[in-house]
């Protein structure tokens, strides 16, 4: 794993040097688009809807659309008075049971390791999470943009969850639940019954993507078949050529006819 971050972990007047990294890895097989005949990538190119014509990168910039279509415009003069942070620094905000975050609350998460010479104070904060059986809200600072996270103990190693906040949890409007109802109590011991007979520990491993399994034997398949269409890497470059070779020719048939030959 490769290091995405490096900061320090704060709380009190310890402070516990750490590299971040990423918890989570994306297995999905990735394609691109292609022209179905010739296997070529499809390009993009950025054209203004206003004046159609093609924008270079440089002259991008953002903007917000009103309810009523309108447009507005921010460069990077506007973003650079906005309130943004850079520390490195995880600050411990408070310690609060451990059962009072809702998973909802939770997004990415990451590994955090300690230096060599901080791995004392890091088991001492380990440690007191899970004795404590706690959690720790903290403050972070990713890509400029301050966030709330939480760490928490798994396996041994110290993870930090940045969460979401207050209002993009969007609240339930379900009119169809709005009545109050209670399944029976025959319903609820059938239930019961179930739920005991598929009752057990979760096991991860017991679990597999199968869709992602069979596609990437699909491919492999038409790999090892030899439905592999070879890039085209020099089609720009062999456009020239032809052009080259063209005004070459042209230029031979005039040389000869202005020697009164006869032309080829």
């Amino acid at each position: 794993m490769r290091a995405i971050w490096k900061g320090a972990v704060s709380f009190g007047l310890v402070n516990v040097p750490i590299r971040l990294y990423s918890a989570t890895e994306n297995h999905d097989v990735q394609f691109r688009q292609v022209h179905r005949e010739d296997g070529g990538r499809i390009k993009y190119q950025r054209v203004c809807n206003e004046c159609g014509k093609q924008v270079a990168f440089d002259d991008i910039a953002k903007g917000y659309e009103t309810e009523d279509g309108g447009m507005v415009v921010l460069d990077d003069s506007d973003f650079a008075d906005l309130p943004s942070k850079t520390s490195k620094e995880i600050g411990v905000v408070k310690f609060v049971p451990a059962d009072e975050i809702d998973p909802m609350w939770l997004d990415k998460s990451y590994y955090l390791e300690p230096d060599k010479s901080a791995a004392k104070p890091y088991v001492l904060l380990r440690d007191a999470l899970e004795s404590e059986k706690r959690m720790a809200i903290v403050t972070v600072s990713i890509r400029t943009r301050m966030t709330m996270a939480v760490l928490r103990v798994r396996d041994g190693v110290i993870v930090m969850q940045t969460m979401i906040w207050p209002d993009e949890i969007r609240k339930p409007d379900f009119t169809v639940l709005d009545e109050e109802q209670h399944a029976t109590k025959a319903e609820l011991d059938m239930a019961k019954l179930l739920i005991d007979q598929l009752a057990g520990d979760f096991e991860p491993d017991e679990y597999e993507d199968d869709y992602a399994i069979a596609l990437k034997a699909l491919v492999t398949a038409k790999v090892e078949g030899g439905e592999v269409q070879a890039p085209v890497t020099a089609a720009e470059e062999s456009g020239e050529v032809v052009d080259l070779l063209a005004a070459l020719a042209k230029s031979v048939e005039k040389a000869k006819a202005a020697r009164g030959e006869k032309a080829s």
